[in-house]
């Protein structure tokens, strides 16, 4: 079974998020574009529940936030269950941790699902993903690393990526307000 996320993403400028979007049009399939809203919860796992354009889901993946894979547990639900979702989370007394607001562009190159990201407050990103099983995780990490290479564009350190996050979940309440 593929339920193991191998993803690497790096932060890049408006102008090469621009630049990323003409590249990968011309020369990927685009698969949708997507508006989000992502809730993260407190508690031990990396667990959220999203709205975007087609439906909501709840999301669990174990092991760290910005580890290279991850498992992942994925449950789809009607787009206007969202706040039944939120409402079921808060009851349980999981608070909500961090709130993205995303505008995301995703495309198909090579089997390798690529995201195009913008989050409000948060910057613009691409991510490169493949699902896999356990078995193949390395050969998955390593397929995508030769593409951020081809790409030229460098891995933003998980270093940088945790400490924005820890910037962005401190300010979060003042940001979107």
């Amino acid at each position: 079974m593929k339920n193991i996320e191998v993803e690497l993403r790096s932060f890049v400028d408006e102008t090469k998020y621009h630049e990323l979007i003409n590249f990968f049009d011309q020369r990927a399939k685009f698969l949708k574009e997507d508006s989000q809203v992502t809730h993260y919860f407190t508690g031990d796992h990396d667990l959220r529940i999203q709205k975007n354009n087609f439906f909501s889901k709840i999301r669990m993946k174990k092991w760290e936030i910005h580890d290279d894979h991850r498992e992942e547990i994925e449950i789809k639900f009607d787009k206007e269950d969202f706040d039944k979702l939120q409402q079921l989370f808060l009851s349980l007394w999981y608070e909500i941790e961090i709130t993205w607001i995303r505008k995301r562009l995703q495309f198909d190159r090579d089997g390798i699902d690529v995201s195009l990201d913008y989050t409000k407050w948060y910057g613009y990103i691409i991510e490169l993903e493949i699902m896999t099983t356990d078995l193949e995780k390395d050969e998955a990490l390593e397929v995508i690393r030769k593409k951020f290479t081809e790409l030229e564009i460098t891995i933003t350190p998980k270093e940088e990526f945790k400490a924005k996050y820890e910037r962005y979940k401190t300010n979060r309440k003042t940001l979107i307000e």
